[in-house]
């Protein structure tokens, strides 16, 4: 669970900021997705080696 502290005299924005940038960081969202479901250990690793290719490709473009 994210908890925010607000410091005294702090906008109620700048803390919902703060707040949006932690969940995100967090991956909340991400995890309940991907907990949904099962997915087989296999798949796992070929999603995982798959985005490190891709990964790999703009990398390798860059230094073109």
């Amino acid at each position: 669970m994210i908890k925010i502290e607000i410091k005294e005299g702090e906008n109620i924005e700048r803390a919902l900021k703060r707040y949006k940038r932690k969940h995100r960081n967090v991956q909340i969202m991400q995890n309940l997705r991907e907990s949904r479901y099962f997915t087989k250990p296999s798949v796992k690793r070929r999603r995982e080696i798959q985005k490190a290719q891709y990964i790999q490709t703009l990398r390798d473009q860059e230094d073109i």
